[in-house]
């Protein structure tokens, strides 16, 4: 959440910013909330004060045994004026906090302008595109033939988009995840398992609500109003909802595997077929909570550590510097690491990095503390680390031979009992 501070002081400056990320922002309803909330505020004060100071003369007065029926007539219903005005700040209150719970984070500085993902820079690569010298075979028909995926039993179960990985291809995503998370380990991120089910105020604080509103599953009891999560992001930015964290305790990395639900399981077509787009799908997440003059130094270290998976596993990529527009909802900085699928012909994210400043621990009131001194805003980093289900398709894809066999890299081998390949 952005500052009312910041806007109020810079509104020209701030509004041109969150333009670059969507173009049809005002802020002028938010300015005019405002300024209705200070004027409603300060009359609020005042008649406290009043109710104050006469409640005083009054108790003065009797204990004089002087007459009080005047001034008690003057504020008889400075009480019920009170109560009504405080009902209408608490409105007021309300409105000025989803809506500037609805703005998105400010891009840095330095982000190119542009609402074209086309405009997005290159930064870096990693090998370059495998080279066939035979007509290669999509992930749908290389898990067909060697039985590694079942669509149709996962949509009989629960629907379209529901995918069950079988035999191999089972051990192959849990290898995946396992190398992952020793990676991750290895770096310097402590291992976290979290519930799967979080509350609003989960949602809230990690910039999911009110922006993806009916974007996501929740369950329809009203005794438990929990949400399925879309990322493992939401619970690890929750660990330290409305905490003060000593400074000595600052950097905090963790890493988590969770299954992720989006009800948006992307566009229909061929090249969207298969585990491109899922409801449901495995994810390694890096989350880190810094001072913000480490967040920049921490954001590279977590691209690094992303990057470092794929390496490992000798794919090709490429690391891609969003433009505004293309950012998420909460960041301010965002590098999607890439990885070039053969069966649809194009790059596909498998990470996305992202350094959201002290946007969500804002909406957290996640602080850290420097000795004796006043409570400060954390910085807050999130990472995919990465989301195994386009890597999964990434690996049959890249590694296929003519014979119809898959190669298994060496990194994961150890996982899978010493299993080089995928026999034809």
């Amino acid at each position: 959440m952005l500052s009312i501070k910041e806007i109020r002081d810079n509104p020209k400056e701030v509004e041109k910013r969150l333009q670059t990320k969507e173009k049809e922002i005002s802020l002028t309803p938010i300015l005019q909330m405002d300024e209705e909330h200070r004027k409603l505020l300060l009359q609020v004060e005042e008649m406290r004060a009043k109710l104050k100071k006469t409640s005083k003369l009054i108790g003065e007065k009797k204990r004089l045994g002087e007459d009080t029926s005047a001034i008690m007539s003057e504020v008889a219903g400075l009480g019920d004026e009170i109560s009504n005005h405080e009902n209408s700040l608490r409105n007021i209150e309300e409105k000025l906090t989803l809506a500037l719970a609805s703005l998105p984070n400010l891009p840095d500085s330095d982000v190119k302008i542009s609402l074209d993902p086309a405009d997005n820079v290159c930064i870096k690569t990693f090998k370059t595109k495998t080279n066939f010298n035979f007509t290669p075979k999509n992930h749908l028909e290389l898990a067909e033939k060697h039985n590694l995926l079942d669509f149709k039993r996962g949509a009989k179960i629960s629907g379209s988009g529901w995918p069950i990985y079988c035999g191999l291809g089972a051990r192959l995503e849990l290898a995946l995840l396992n190398y992952m998370i020793e990676t991750h380990i290895k770096n310097g991120f402590e291992l976290i398992l979290t519930p799967y089910l979080v509350k609003r105020e989960a949602m809230m604080g990690a910039g999911q609500l009110p922006k993806f509103e009916g974007q996501f599953y929740q369950l329809d009891d009203d005794d438990y109003p929990l949400v399925l999560i879309p990322t493992g992001e939401v619970p690890l930015n929750g660990l330290h909802l409305d905490e003060i964290l000593s400074s000595d305790e600052l950097p905090k990395r963790y890493t988590t595997y969770t299954p992720c639900f989006r009800r948006e399981a992307g566009a229909a077509g061929s090249t969207e077929r298969g585990l491109i787009r899922v409801h449901q799908f495995n994810k390694v997440e890096m989350f880190c909570f810094t001072k913000p003059e480490d967040s920049d130094e921490m954001f590279a270290k977590m691209q690094r550590s992303a990057e470092e998976i794929l390496e490992g596993l000798e794919l090709h990529y490429r690391s891609m510097l969003l433009v505004t527009g293309d950012m998420s909802f909460a960041a301010s900085r965002t590098v999607d690491v890439e990885v070039f699928l053969p069966g649809q012909d194009r790059y596909y994210e498998v990470s996305s990095v992202s350094n959201c400043r002290d946007f969500q621990a804002r909406r957290s009131k996640t602080r850290y503390r420097e000795g004796n001194g006043k409570p400060q805003l954390v910085h807050t980093l999130n990472g995919s680390g990465v989301a195994t289900a386009r890597l999964f398709v990434a690996l049959l894809e890249n590694n296929q031979r003519e014979d119809g066999s898959i190669a298994i890299p060496k990194a994961l081998q150890p996982y899978l009992g010493g299993v080089s390949e995928i026999h034809a």
